[in-house]
């Protein structure tokens, strides 16, 4: 093996004290030798394997000073085995150990589209089955009003509707105000989809790019970060980098938890 002198030596390789930092999967870091930068997946006895945003897996030797965590030298150990401690949901929720799912309750909360739809499962999942609230997806809201006349909320069945871009004066904002009422609310986040409810540095980007009008912004996103332009491929690389709440952006966190709220407060049940 090549030895340095210590004034050649690597700054990150340097012999001085650093963080032994646990490869939990999920972990995002760096292996400066090759610049490569991805997520824990997998830790085995001496190796690392990290997959990066398109997918592509590594195998890194567990060394000592081997990896940068947020700009910082770290040595990467084999996490810890061990009786399980008492952790959190995805949503930051205390989890609860062998808790049984309630009875679905006549409430319902509705999503526009799939995507939302394994979002919402992905991170508010464990605390919905908890509740007894049922997630069910929309094509889109054009026939919201009929559909929310076909379900008839009312005071035990409470009625929530994730929007996709409420904006002002949109066609969609005019449909909710439509529909709201006293068992009935709608609410929206302002992202064009979903896909933006998710952090760009979750994923390894500075930004989400911006899709001139008149193009599909999900086929513009991916040929603008230079990924396949396989939408849905896409958008599982995507849903695999949301490990919990602290991957999503705050104005879609509030909104889904006001809708949880809605439908599990009293008059609800």
């Amino acid at each position: 093996m090549r030895q340095y002198s210590p004034d050649l030596t690597p700054g990150w390789k340097k012999s001085r004290p650093v963080p032994e930092v646990p490869a939990e999967p999920g972990l995002v870091v760096e292996e400066p030798g090759s610049g490569f930068c991805g997520a824990v997946i997998r830790c085995e006895a001496g190796t690392v394997t990290l997959e990066d945003r398109f997918g592509k897996h590594r195998v890194f030797p567990l060394e000592p000073r081997g990896f940068l965590l947020e700009g910082r030298v770290v040595t990467l150990v084999r996490p810890a085995s061990g009786p399980p401690r008492p952790t959190r949901t995805a949503s930051g929720s205390v989890a609860v150990p062998g808790a049984r799912a309630r009875v679905a309750r006549a409430g319902r909360i509705y999503v526009e589209g799939r995507h939302d739809a394994e979002l919402v499962e992905k991170v508010w999942g464990d605390d919905l089955r908890i509740e007894g609230v049922v997630v069910e997806y929309l094509e889109g809201v054009d026939d919201l009003q009929a559909i929310v006349e076909e379900f008839g909320p009312g005071p035990d069945a409470r009625l929530g509707v994730l929007v996709d871009h409420l904006v002002p004066g949109s066609k969609e904002s005019r449909i909710a105000e439509a529909v709201t009422s006293e068992h009935a609310l709608v609410v929206g986040h302002p992202y064009i989809d979903v896909w933006e409810g998710v952090k760009p540095s979750s994923l390894g980007i500075q930004s989400w790019p911006r899709v001139p009008r008149g193009q599909d912004w999900k086929t513009g996103v991916c040929r603008a970060l230079g990924w396949p332009e396989n939408t849905g491929a896409a958008w599982q690389h995507i849903l695999g980098r949301v490990r919990s709440y602290k991957d999503l952006e705050p104005t879609l966190l509030g909104r889904v938890e006001e809708l949880i709220d809605f439908v599990t407060e009293s008059g609800g049940a």
